[in-house]
């Protein structure tokens, strides 16, 4: 009854089935949330541990089938890693290839040129979940001088249980698309210690209806606007016979609606975990904090006209998990720049076997890399800085913002379009211009600080 139901729902909203079943399947959250809250808070943590399990798995069975058996393995061989070889670097290497190579093997074998919701999407959420397991359970072990505050905070003292392993991973708040969390944090939402009210259930309900609100309007925003910026119209002769200009502001348009899909389901899927007080993240100048889970800074996101603004408002906890498990865990290269290289390289490998991925990361350091340098060369050039400064201000913020997203929009071509056939057609028809540009922003970039900046200015950062 259910399939023919949502084939008509599919087929009403113009949607595909499998986005139709995504996202229902992320709005039962909330009930399950609420079934926790009202009658599974004060039950022992087996049974919070098996509510979990069963209706993350009911969920996977809703969406995936009977591939649900993916997960099933790698958590098994998780937890055997973890109880049998204890915590040692070999246990961190062997669960890293282990994760890795499934996925990889995952996306080879499903790989299609198109976006499809299969079993890889949220198993590449559980690869992360699993292998920064192996991360914690690791440094539990280490003496805390030698761990950050955030490796220090999830640090595990000794193994989970299968039990709470599979709950923890197949949680209904997170299973599907995210966030990222930890296992420590886990365990203290089933200890009842995520709470502004002690012993109680928490006062969450508000904070996650309006995470919800938010979701619901990026869905209706995309759902309204998304037919008329259809990724094939990149495709098309039309679109290549159109002016330049108008070929620029479509992959501006296009990509700020489409990014609204990712939008949607995180805001809605963090409203579940906020519900069920995984989002609860202490007290801050008198208030109670529920960001914990926050995969978006929607302010920030809409409002920033800076690169690396919309990077660090944009997938947080992912980004988050990666700094402390890759970028942070390289310190002994000894070099800034290269832990960063090696970070976006793992991050490229861990979203798919695509070229497009390859350049849209490579895209995003050097775009980042020269926006660093612009930043820094307004604010070591006392005319530029006055021009920031002055009533111009409003008008340089527009510009900036056009730029922005444009240029935003550029690298995300090959990431949404994969295959190199058709965001190379993409790209040569706008003859290159992000590369271009950002070319020639950094060969000019010297020449400009020698132009603008004091040269008492300059020698002081050199000495730096």
């Amino acid at each position: 009854m259910a399939a023919p139901l949502l084939s008509s729902l599919s087929e009403s909203l113009g949607s595909p089935e499998p986005a139709v079943r995504l996202i229902f399947s992320i709005l039962i959250g909330y009930p399950c949330a609420l079934v926790y809250r009202r009658f599974l808070f004060y039950q022992p943590a087996t049974v919070v541990h098996l509510f979990h399990t069963f209706s993350g798995l009911a969920l996977a069975a809703f969406n995936f089938g009977a591939q649900i058996y993916h997960s099933a393995v790698c958590i098994l061989v998780q937890f055997l890693m973890l109880r049998l070889m204890g915590r040692t670097v070999t246990t961190v290497l062997s669960s890293f290839t282990f994760q890795m190579l499934y996925l990889l093997a995952g996306y080879y074998y499903t790989a299609t040129e198109e976006y499809d919701i299969k079993w890889t999407m949220p198993h590449c959420v559980l690869t992360l979940k699993l292998v920064g397991l192996s991360f914690d359970y690791y440094d539990g072990g280490k003496d805390p001088s030698q761990l950050s505050k955030d490796q220090r905070k999830a640090a595990l003292s000794s193994v989970p249980s299968l039990l709470e392993v599979c709950g923890f991973s197949y949680f209904y708040g997170g299973f599907l698309v995210g966030p990222q969390f930890t296992m420590r944090t886990y365990q203290s939402l089933v200890a009842r210690e995520l709470t502004d009210c002690p012993g109680q259930p928490p006062n969450s309900i508000i904070p996650a209806m309006r995470r919800f609100a938010l979701g619901f309007l990026c869905l209706v925003t995309y759902a309204a606007f998304s037919p008329y910026y259809p990724d094939s119209y990149l495709l098309t002769d039309e679109y290549e016979a159109q002016p330049f200009w108008y070929r620029c502001v479509f992959i501006l348009l296009w990509v700020k609606i489409g990014l609204y899909k990712y939008v949607t389901c995180w805001l809605i899927a963090e409203g579940v975990c906020i519900l069920a007080g995984l989002g609860y993240n202490g007290v801050v100048d008198g208030k109670h904090q529920w960001d914990a889970c926050a995969n978006m800074k929607m302010w920030l996101y809409e409002t920033t006209p800076l690169f690396g603004g919309t990077i660090s408002s944009f997938n947080i906890n992912t980004n988050t998990w990666a700094a402390r498990n890759v970028f942070k865990r390289l310190k002994f290269l000894g070099n800034k720049t290269l832990s960063h290289t090696a970070t976006l390289l793992f991050l490229t490998i861990w979203h798919g076997l695509h070229s497009g991925y390859i350049m849209c990361f490579s895209m995003e350091f050097f775009i980042v890399t020269v926006e660093k340098q612009a930043l820094a060369l307004v604010r070591d050039s006392p005319l530029l800085t006055k021009l920031a400064n002055s009533a111009l201000y409003p008008l340089i913020y527009v510009v900036q913002q056009f730029i922005h997203w444009l240029f935003m929009g550029y690298p995300l071509v090959p990431f949404c379009l994969f295959t190199y056939d058709k965001w190379l057609k993409v790209y040569s028809s706008v003859y290159f211009c992000g590369h271009v540009f950002f070319l020639v922003a950094f060969l000019i970039m010297p020449y400009l600080r020698k132009v603008l900046v004091p040269k008492k200015e300059r020698s002081q950062k050199k000495q730096d």
